[in-house]
């Protein structure tokens, strides 16, 4: 039976991941993404697909799958309405967020629990690299998790791709809905559960691509989209009581934090755990 008052609704199956991945549009990533996947991903998991109301054709492919869950939402709920939709319907022991615009690495999964157990991690993230796609990620992947294979950074995760253990949502609940479409809601799901005691980290046994907010760039561009990075961003602000010098005080710590472990970690093992290929070149994050 489910956890009285839990808020995943299924029972847990023990080993189970769950990924959940959101969907609006880029049908092209979304079938990278799940190709990518299946070629990647032998371990036992559940995949639940959340289409936020698509209208590029990504429904219709939707209905051409087999063994996985869909969820087709009439209008577009946003991350969090999404995740939390994903979440409610998962059974997994471990629930992942995953975008849709990425692509997988040999033994992902596997170096993503393996690094959650070795590290006592409640939430975890792996190492990514981001940008446009011009190397080959099997051997990129191996190198970087090879070297970095026992690499932490204690208290970061990114919304790109984030593994929860279910405790953590029976806990806190999930992801807060007044933030919408997107931003900020992994920022604040990420607060609470540090807050509430979890253990948050991302770890060099794993890797993934991100080609980089594909998504949210596309609804940036739309002409009808409202100003919602402004409006989550102000909410945020009322939600934690946090003006502009205390916003100043954690994002130039952050930086300079960031700044430290990245570069020595590029000068101990070659590679960071966030990396970036920016203007021709690859920058360390």
């Amino acid at each position: 039976m489910a956890v009285e008052n839990s808020f995943c609704t299924k029972p847990a199956q023990p080993g189970l991941v769950s990924i959940v991945i959101p969907l609006y549009n880029q049908l092209a990533y979304t079938k990278g993404c799940l190709l990518s996947l299946a070629k990647t991903t032998p371990q036992n998991i559940e995949i639940i697909l959340v289409d936020n109301a698509s209208s590029d054709g990504t429904g219709d492919y939707l209905s051409t799958l087999s063994n996985v869950t869909i969820i087709s939402n009439t209008e577009n709920l946003g991350c969090s309405g999404a995740w939390n939709q994903g979440a409610r319907a998962a059974s997994g022991e471990w629930i992942m967020i995953l975008n849709n615009d990425v692509l997988l690495s040999p033994d992902w999964l596997k170096g993503l629990l393996e690094g959650a157990e070795l590290h006592a991690l409640d939430i975890v993230t792996p190492a990514i690299r981001e940008g446009q796609h011009n190397y080959d990620i099997e051997t990129y992947a191996l190198d970087l998790t090879t070297s970095m294979g026992n690499v932490v950074r204690k208290g970061k995760a990114n919304g790109i791709c984030f593994m929860v253990h279910r405790r953590v949502f029976d806990a806190i609940g999930g992801f807060d809905e007044n933030f919408r479409i997107g931003q900020y809601e992994d920022t604040d799901f990420f607060l609470r559960a540090s807050r509430a005691g979890f253990r948050l980290g991302t770890v060099g046994s794993s890797f993934l691509h991100h080609f980089g907010s594909v998504t949210q760039k596309s609804i940036k561009t739309a002409r009808t989209a409202r100003p919602y990075a402004i409006e989550n961003k102000a909410y945020f602000i009322r939600k934690w009581n946090m003006p502009w010098w205390k916003r100043a005080l954690i994002r130039n710590s952050d930086k300079l934090i960031n700044r430290i472990q990245s570069q020595l970690e590029k000068k101990l093992y070659g590679h960071s755990l966030m990396e970036k290929w920016i203007d021709g070149r690859l920058r360390y994050f």
